[in-house]
């Protein structure tokens, strides 16, 4: 019965996650802007691709964008069930009927710091890649991304990349030394 709840809890908040991206990609689309899914969701479909067991759920969506495509973007939000909000230096779409941050997409800018003490900016969008229909961003950015913010979850993540063969020599050794080093510690500690 436990395993059965939990199993339901999952489901529940991923339909909720995928219902989140699927609106933000409409509003984007609509828009007319570049953009590609970043952070544990990108992460979490890359990992799902290749081993649906070593794929961990987020709490949240995040998306990067242009800041010069914010403002057509927020013009649009009410009309994809959303509300622009800039909360403790954050840029977020926000739900209309669960007006939460924890819940919200959080917009990141190509070519910014996320924090000021961060080591890299947020990489350009590019070529996205295309999984289940949504624009994410390449497993190496994604690698770029979570070694420059640090923080345990990022670690985690990368290391549910590690575990089914995404990351490759070839990228490691693409890696900026600090990031390298970053890099290294993870692959160490299991």
């Amino acid at each position: 019965m436990a395993i059965m709840l939990v199993n339901a809890l999952f489901e529940e908040k991923l339909d909720q996650l995928f219902e989140a991206m699927k609106r933000a990609a409409a509003l984007l689309e609509e828009a007319g802007v570049e953009y590609q899914f970043v952070g544990g969701m990108a992460t979490y479909l890359h990992v799902n691709q290749i081993d649906p067991m070593e794929a961990r759920l987020t709490r949240d969506v995040d998306v990067c964008i242009r800041r010069r495509d914010l403002a057509k973007i927020t013009e649009l939000a009410g009309s994809h069930g959303f509300q622009f909000r800039h909360v403790a230096g954050i840029d977020m779409l926000v739900d209309f009927d669960q007006p939460k941050a924890y819940s919200a997409v959080h917009l990141v800018f190509a070519g910014e710091f996320v924090r000021a003490h961060e080591l890299a900016v947020v990489p350009e969008i590019e070529e996205p890649d295309r999984i289940e229909d949504f624009r994410i961003a390449p497993v190496f950015q994604l690698l770029i991304m979570k070694l420059t913010s640090n923080r345990l979850k990022d670690m985690t993540h990368i290391r549910d990349m590690l575990n089914v063969g995404l990351i490759t020599g070839e990228m490691e050794d693409k890696l900026p030394q600090i990031l390298r080093e970053r890099f290294e510690f993870i692959k160490a500690h299991e």
